[in-house]
């Protein structure tokens, strides 16, 4: 069973994924914004989720298909650029209570380590660097494939998984319920839907 939960029986040598073979795909790739999602959910109030993500970012990864042990990636966040779908709550987000984007208004990852997991699953380890903190973070991938655009450019794609408690960085600020609990959990579930353009 892939880490996506998806039965996978196929083998990795060679290395055929959905849409392309992965061991052609080696080189360097540029993160295209304009098809990219990067997005988080917390729980509020111990009852519901609350959904938010991020609009201005930039990033790279350099893949090696016949080792993916040797490939990278780099991200860097707008963190002034965080959308909840509600103005008052990104506003907060914003303030000395969480991010401090005036005084940190970068969130970067970079990757120190990446693994084949078999199939079309793959897992990237990185530094994250958040309000001054850099700690691990690991990220659980599935490869897409590869396509052809209209436009002529190499896209490949991969959706990602990660979770963190928002503490460990510095992230503190909560408010106790009357029912037990508090406002905003510790634990963050990270989502991504990451297209990339290889570079000419």
């Amino acid at each position: 069973m892939g880490i996506f939960g998806r039965k996978d029986n196929r083998t990795t040598a060679p290395a055929q994924a959905a849409g392309g073979d992965l061991a052609a795909l080696t080189g360097d790739y540029t993160i295209d914004p304009a098809h990219t999602t990067i997005e988080f959910v917390a729980r509020h109030a111990m009852v519901t989720n609350v959904r938010g993500g991020f609009q201005d970012f930039t990033g790279s990864l350099h893949l090696d298909g016949r080792d993916p042990s040797k490939s990278t990636a780099t991200l860097d966040i707008k963190m002034a650029s965080i959308d909840t779908g509600n103005a008052d709550r990104d506003g907060h987000l914003k303030s000395a209570d969480f991010f401090k984007i005036d005084e940190y208004p970068d969130m970067t990852f970079r990757s120190t380590k990446a693994e084949s997991l078999g199939g079309d699953d793959y897992r990237i380890t990185g530094e994250l660097s958040l309000l001054g903190v850099t700690k691990p973070i690991t990220i659980d991938l599935e490869f897409n494939g590869v396509a052809k655009d209209p436009f002529g450019n190499e896209r490949v794609g991969f959706e990602g998984k990660a979770e963190l408690l928002r503490s460990e960085w510095g992230l503190t600020w909560n408010a106790a319920l009357e029912t037990g609990g508090v406002l905003v959990s510790d634990k963050i579930k990270l989502n991504f839907d990451v297209s990339a353009i290889k570079n000419a």
